[in-house]
């Protein structure tokens, strides 16, 4: 379906792939860059993977490397939107929470900053991937972290709304009707997604999010080897509401950019209502909508 507005008109936003490790201090200088060059080329939101600030080898390593939000590594992230006039989507940080002292566990928190460098959202992934995969090892996230206790609101930003979420929250329809139901215009799943389940589900999940809820989604991925123990798949994406791939980042460390066109959302919602025409008598409200 054809986008309806004229191009050069519409919100601009990047989308970053990188490989992170447990080196804090190269990372940081690997997004700043990126964030830079999105800020250049004329973005007004650029969007970081999960685990933009590390990926350890272990949970004692990821305990020992995690910070408060009111930490060094956010206030750096503060000052680059500051400096670049950027809205940013960090898409998940290794947060010490009130409760680290008497829980010794973190929160994988997606946290927006407006350009001034203000935090404005931030929401704790509520589902936690423990599973084991033939081939791609097992992942125990509830090892070292805590799930959140709630969905945010979808945020304004100058691209749309933005309903957020985090990598394995894509498998949960429920979370992401609960977001478009509460006014989410963008879905976002900054990602680590593994080596085997990448082929297998990476796209046809972000991609059935977009067509069912209607909404663009922005998958911002880790790529490559992050250290002996592990790898993730890369392959960041913007779909937009039609089910369309319209940004792809290619191998390795990057960033593609997309244009958000809120009145061909518009639109498309109007030509196919499904939203009005769902049937909660039958099958109950799935998703309910946030408060």
């Amino acid at each position: 379906m054809a986008a309806s507005s004229s191009f050069s008109e519409l919100p601009l936003v990047a989308v970053c792939q990188v490989t992170s490790t447990p080196d804090k201090e190269q990372n940081f200088k690997t997004c700043a860059e990126l964030i830079r060059e999105a800020a250049r080329l004329g973005a007004c939101l650029a969007f970081l993977p999960e685990a933009f600030d590390f990926i350890a080898r272990d949970p004692e390593e990821t305990r020992r490397l995690s910070e408060p939000l009111s930490g060094n590594l956010l206030e750096e992230y503060t000052q680059l939107a500051r400096e670049c006039g950027l809205w940013l989507s960090l898409g998940g940080f290794h947060e010490r929470g009130q409760d680290w002292e008497q829980t010794q566990k973190i929160y994988n928190c997606h946290v927006i900053l407006n350009n001034m460098g203000s935090v404005v959202a931030t929401y704790r992934k509520t589902h936690l991937c423990d599973v084991e995969i033939p081939g791609q090892g097992p992942m125990r996230e509830s090892n070292s972290t805590i799930p959140g206790p709630s969905l945010e609101s979808p945020i304004s930003t100058p691209a749309g709304k933005i309903g957020l979420a985090i990598c394995y929250d894509m498998r949960f329809p429920e979370l992401s009707l609960a977001l478009v139901q509460a006014g989410a215009e963008i879905l976002t799943y900054p990602s680590a997604f593994g080596s085997v389940t990448g082929p297998a589900h990476w796209e046809v999940l972000l991609r059935a999010r977009a067509i069912e809820t209607q909404c663009y989604v922005v998958a911002a991925a880790q790529c490559g080897r992050h250290h002996e123990k592990r790898a993730s798949y890369g392959h960041s994406m913007v779909v937009d509401p039609w089910g369309t791939v319209v940004a792809r980042c290619s191998e390795g460390p990057g960033l593609c950019l997309a244009r958000i066109d809120l009145n061909y959302l518009q639109q498309l919602r109007k030509q196919l209502p499904v939203f009005q025409h769902r049937r909660p008598d039958l099958y109950g409200n799935l998703g309910h909508p946030l408060s």
